[in-house]
Formats: C-alpha cells, structure tokens, sequence
C-alpha cells in the first residue's frame, strides 16, 4: 500500500509537470521584406554620433547598425559602415564625463588624441571645412553624415562643405560634385531606413533661434517625397522615423529657468527675475531685441554658461550683473523663447505629416519617434530590466551632447525601427538585448 501511494504520488507530480504550459516563440522571419542588402539614409543620429562627436565606439553602436546585427537571423546581409581606424578611433574628438562638481554638476573634458581631422580647406564664400581621414573600402550600407538636411540632398557641391560627407567620397576636397541623393542610390539595395530632417529643424533650436533657419514646409515635403521616390524605385521596402519634438531632449531640460533663479534667490534674495532677449521669429537677423522676464516657457539650452548669472558685465548703462537686468539680459543663442518654441513645433508637426503620408503613399513603415520620445520624457521606461529615461545622464538614453544617443540610447531606437518593420511587413526580427549596451560611461 505504501509503496502504491508513491507510486501514485509520482504520477500526480509527472501530471503536473506534462501540463505546466510551454511559451512558444516565434520563429525569426522576414516576412514579405527582403533584408540582404540594407541601407540606412540619415544624418548624426544614423551615423552613430555620440558625444558631441563622430568617434569609432558611437559608430560601432549606431542603430542601423545593431538592426542590421538582428536582421542576420532573417537573411540580412553584411553592412559595412565607414568606420575611423584604430588609431584614429577618436574621429573628430568628443566629450567625456571627467567627474562631478561638490552640487553635482557633471565635469566634461574634450577628446583631443588620436582624431581623425586631417586640416582644414577653406571653400570660397563659405569657409574652412574640417577635413577627416577619408574611407577607402568598396562597399557602403551606412549612409548618415553629421550636419546633413533635406535642404542638402541634391546640392551637387555638399561634398565640398561637409567633412563628415567628404570623406565618403573619391576625389580632392574642392572637386566634388556628386548629390547625396545621387550617391545612395548608386548601388542597389533591397531595404532601407530614412531618418533624414531632424536638422532641418534642429539646427535652428539649438542656435537659439539666432543662428540656423527653418526648412520651408514645401521645400521640405518637396524634397522628403523626392528622396522616398528614389529609395522605392525599383519596388524596395524601408522604414522612415519621424522627427522628434525638441522639447523632448535634455538640450532644452536640463538647465530651467527655475533652477537657476533659484541658485541666484538663494544668493541674493532681493532678485526676483531673470531677464532674456525677447525675440520676434519675423525680424531679421542681427535686430536689437528687447529685453523681458525669463519664463518657464523659454527654454535654456544645455551648452549656458550659468556661472555667468550675476557676474557684472559692460553695458551701456554700466557695469551690470548678466541675466539680471533689462539692461545685461541673456543673449539669444541660450534661450529658444516661449515663441520660438511654438515656431519650432509647428514645422516638426508639418515635416512629421509629411513623413506621415510619402510613406503611406508608398506603403512604408513608420517609426513614431516623435510619439516615443514625448512618451519617454513623460513616464520613462523600463525594458530588458534597465530603466530608462530622457533625464541629462542618469536617463541612460541620451549622451554628453544632451541631443544624440548613448549605446544603450541607440539600440533602444534600434528596437523602435525593428518593431515598425515587423508590424508592415509581417516579419519577425528579433529585438536587440538593450541591457547588452552602456549608457553614459562614468569615470
């Protein structure tokens, strides 16, 4: 009888057991795309910038890249990117985090050894142009160059303007001709990612508003549709992403007019506003604007000096603290004002539905990484055990520049791209292990 109970106490145990349920994965698939040739179009953010700066880690750890890894297992082919040399692996130099101060303000350092600048050549009516080590291999899958805008694409002399462009192409630095449009589509391709724009808006929001312009809505939509017509000439599939919202970014999160109206009070009670030159977006460059109150609406960017608050500065009513008078108010190119801001997300949302239809147009993918990225300011993120959020450093995503990517940043994106693929196409790519990439490197 005994030993009866045991055996049917093992047959209960093996029941048990035989109906614990099982989690079946899917098997990797390309679905109805064809992966073995993929190329990706882009700017900074393509080329795995980093830092602020293009260098051989950031590169390495691009997104298109790390797609490309996962798209092995669907039958993606190789992807060769234009990776600086070893001793060169510096690239154009970048910022590393050196320490804290005794309040917690991060300490950066520039990279200076071991660059890939090889001069510079100075282009009539333009400028000098910094040169890099050019790259010689026969194949290319990555196609972002730093700097590039829409505005750009079929400018036949870009070559001559842009480093970071020059050094794809064949030829001395003053004699190219070939259109970025021309050289991506110069070989075939299967497959295709687009993040082109992001610096058709960018570039003005962090000058401030005092620098860079606004791309023309239909100069923009004009020229997004003529690139997305040449990548699907032959019938290729692709994803696009669209723009995110400036606002997002921890260029325009970190340094608040609160914190340092705060620092100030605290040192001098008597203080009770900061002052900032009040911009009108139709005036000219080089207009005297006048000065009013900073608001929690204008947004100081990541590079303001704000030790200078308080320090006394020439003016012509005298020497005066900066920030804290009408009279010594903080210059344009560290506030993108209240109206500014306005300005700026108006054209993102009328490049994003652009985006939006060329691509339904065409029945390509999207990438919402305007959606994601406001998402992430606002709940954060936990994915593969890491959390994860647009905070300045401590959020993992973004690096020292407060605009571009961290490894960690990059393959998240990576996996936004990933998850837009396999919901157009029915494919099953698998998505990259996020908690296998760094984030900010600490000293």
């Amino acid at each position: 009888m005994k030993n009866f109970k045991l055996y049917l106490y093992i047959l209960l145990l093996t029941g048990l057991y035989a109906c614990k349920p099982s989690v079946q994965t899917p098997a990797p698939s390309h679905g109805s795309a064809d992966f073995s040739r993929y190329i990706s179009v882009g700017n900074s953010l393509t080329a795995g910038y980093a830092d602020g700066g293009l260098y051989l880690e950031g590169q390495q750890n691009s997104y298109p890249s790390i797609i490309a890894k996962q798209m092995a297992s669907v039958g993606g082919g190789s992807f060769t990117q234009p990776l600086f040399a070893d001793a060169q692996a510096n690239g154009s130099g970048y910022l590393q985090l050196t320490g804290f101060t005794a309040t917690g303000s991060p300490i950066t350092a520039s990279v200076t050894t071991n660059l890939a600048v090889t001069g510079q050549t100075a282009i009539p009516g333009f400028g000098n142009v910094i040169t890099y080590a050019k790259y010689t291999g026969t194949d290319l899958n990555n196609y972002g160059v730093p700097g590039i805008k829409l505005l750009h694409v079929t400018l036949a002399s870009y070559g001559n303007l842009n480093g970071f462009y020059e050094r794809l192409l064949t030829g001395a630095e003053g004699t190219h001709n070939t259109a970025y449009l021309d050289f991506i589509t110069a070989k075939p391709f299967t497959f295709f990612s687009n993040w082109l724009g992001n610096n058709d808006a960018l570039g003005y929001a962090t000058s401030g508003g005092a620098g860079d312009l606004l791309t023309d809505k239909g100069t923009f939509a004009a020229l997004y549709s003529a690139v997305m017509t040449r990548l699907t000439a032959s019938g290729q599939k692709g994803v696009v992403a669209t723009i995110p919202d400036v606002t997002s970014i921890p260029y325009f999160n970190t340094v608040t007019v609160a914190a340092i109206l705060a620092g100030v009070q605290k040192a001098n009670p008597a203080v009770q506003a900061l002052f900032i030159n009040a911009k009108s977006d139709a005036t000219a460059a080089g207009t005297t604007y006048a000065a009013r109150p900073a608001t929690a609406n204008d947004l100081i960017v990541l590079t303001f000096p704000t030790a200078k608050i308080g320090t006394l500065v020439s003016t012509p009513a005298g020497m005066l603290p900066y920030g804290l008078t009408p009279y010594s108010p903080i210059e344009n190119q560290y506030v993108l004002d209240a109206n500014e801001v306005a300005l700026t997300k108006d054209y993102v949302i009328a490049y994003n539905n652009t985006i939006k239809s060329v691509a339904a147009s065409k029945n390509i993918a999207v990438n919402d990484m305007y959606t994601f990225l406001n998402n992430l300011k606002a709940h954060g993120l936990v994915v593969d055990g890491v959390s994860l959020s647009s905070a300045y450093i401590s959020g993992g995503i973004f690096s020292l520049d407060g605009v571009h990517l961290t490894p960690r940043g990059y393959s998240v994106v990576a996996n936004e791209f990933i998850k837009a693929i396999n919901t157009q196409y029915g494919s099953n790519i698998p998505l990259a292990n996020v908690a296998n990439y760094r984030g900010v490197k600490f000293p």
